[in-house]
């Protein structure tokens, strides 16, 4: 038998901007851009905390650019902005 398995490598994410209220825009490293909002998460209680404007301002792109950061209990990873994000 003979089992192979398809890993799938996302782009990376190079930068990321705010651009509207709870709405990134984020730049991946194959060129492409996608907008997230982040307001669908807000209800779930790992991102409560995000509803105060001034943390969700407050974030970091993972050095291996596999996620956005917010502080140790709070992120994104690279998966969720590329599949869910709109193409900008």
């Amino acid at each position: 038998m003979n089992h192979q398995i398809k890993i799938i490598l996302y782009p990376k994410i190079k930068s990321a901007q705010i651009v509207d209220n709870y709405t990134l825009l984020v730049h991946f490293s194959n060129h492409q851009t996608r907008k997230y909002n982040i307001q669908k998460l807000l209800d779930k209680p790992m991102f409560f905390p995000l509803k105060n404007f001034a943390l969700f301002k407050n974030f970091k792109i993972d050095p291996s650019g596999s996620g956005i950061i917010w502080n140790d209990e709070i992120d994104i990873s690279e998966y969720e902005i590329w599949i869910n994000g709109t193409e900008y």
